[in-house]
C-alpha cells in the first residue's frame, strides 16, 4: 500500500465496519521491528510491527485525521504543512518535530 500511495504511513484501524484508528504503520517500523529483527515481512501481521497509539508525542511526521464521529478520514503530513503554511511557521513545526523531547531523552538514556 505504500508504494501504491507514495506514503510512508499507513493508519490502522480497528475493522472495516469501525474505521477507527488504533494505530499507524510506518516504513520505519517496518525498517525497525521488522527487517532489524529478522523477521519475514511477508508473513509478519501488522499489528505486531504498528506503532499504537496513533498519534504520539514525540518526533510524529504524520498525524491520521478523524471526522467527529473518531472515523479515520485521512492523514496530515509534514510535507502538507510545509505546502500550506508560511516558510517561518513551517520552519517552526519542522524544528520542533526534530528535537527530541525531555522524556524521549530520559527513555534513551
Amino acid at each position: 500500500m505504500m508504494v501504491k500511495h507514495d506514503c510512508g504511513e499507513i493508519p490502522v484501524v480497528e475493522s472495516k465496519d469501525n474505521p477507527k484508528p488504533i494505530g499507524v504503520i510506518t516504513d520505519r517500523d517496518i525498517t525497525c521491528r521488522v527487517v532489524a529483527t529478522g523477521k519475514n515481512p511477508s508473513q509478519t501481521r501488522v499489528g505486531d510491527a504498528m506503532s499504537t497509539p496513533p498519534v504520539e508525542e514525540n518526533q510524529i511526521r504524520r498525524v491520521p485525521v478523524v471526522d467527529q464521529s473518531g472515523r479515520c478520514c485521512g492523514i496530515v503530513s509534514q510535507a502538507d504543512i510545509a505546502k500550506a503554511a508560511p516558510t517561518e511557521e513551517t520552519a517552526e513545526v519542522l524544528k520542533q518535530v526534530s528535537e527530541r523531547s525531555e522524556h524521549a531523552s530520559r527513555v534513551a538514556a
